[in-house]
């Protein structure tokens, strides 16, 4: 039998893994971190967006007692969304990410008939915390917009490549487990009719 100098077989290995690293063998488990370091994103805005609520809340109650039943609402809307945790590990459930967006769905709408019931107060409208809160959340729910297109944009990436070649033929021969990915779907009622606006 016949053996081939250490050299030879050094150099075999450094080209096979000069190859291998140009040929994107890496790239599925990388778009598969992208996806989950953008969920976690995701994730982050809305527990922003909850870690502000109880303030505002409070901001609200001192000017709007009579509005109770629209600040237990929104309490109750954020104990729901809260409860339900969709971490990497589930992301490959299209069932559980639909039920955490319906429940983010419910915050907002409580969010926005909470806006709409602080209209009717002009000393809470010109309260400082008030314009501050109100700032606050606006800005969180752009940043929750932005992490959700870039949720997107990752998990298109990522089908992207474990369906075309040459990612096929490493996904079926290395990453088995990877499968596509459901992505975010709008799931608000009426979500693709533009809201009517009436300043009656």
């Amino acid at each position: 039998m016949r053996t081939f100098p250490n050299s030879l077989r050094l150099t075999f290995l450094l080209l096979l893994g000069s190859l291998l690293t140009g040929c994107g063998v890496n790239n599925i488990p990388q778009y598969d971190e992208q996806v989950k370091a953008a969920w976690a994103q995701v994730e982050n805005q809305y527990q922003r967006r909850a870690d502000l609520i109880p303030n505002l809340v409070e901001t609200v109650k001192g000017y709007a007692k009579q509005e109770q039943e629209t600040l237990t609402r929104v309490i109750e809307a954020r104990a729901k969304a809260t409860s339900i945790q969709v971490d990497a590990s589930t992301l490959d459930d299209p069932q559980k990410l639909q039920q955490f967006d319906q429940a983010q769905q419910q915050l907002s709408g409580a969010l926005s008939r909470l806006m709409v019931v602080s209209e009717r107060y002009p000393d809470l409208k010109s309260n400082q915390n008030f314009l501050a809160l109100q700032s606050q959340l606006e800005g969180t729910e752009n940043r929750i917009a932005v992490a959700r297109r870039d949720f997107i944009a990752a998990v298109e990436r990522y089908n992207t490549e474990i369906r075309t070649f040459p990612g096929r033929l490493w996904q079926m021969t290395l990453y088995r487990d990877m499968q596509v990915r459901e992505n975010f779907k709008a799931t608000a009622p009426n979500a693709e009719q533009a809201p009517s606006v009436n300043f009656q």
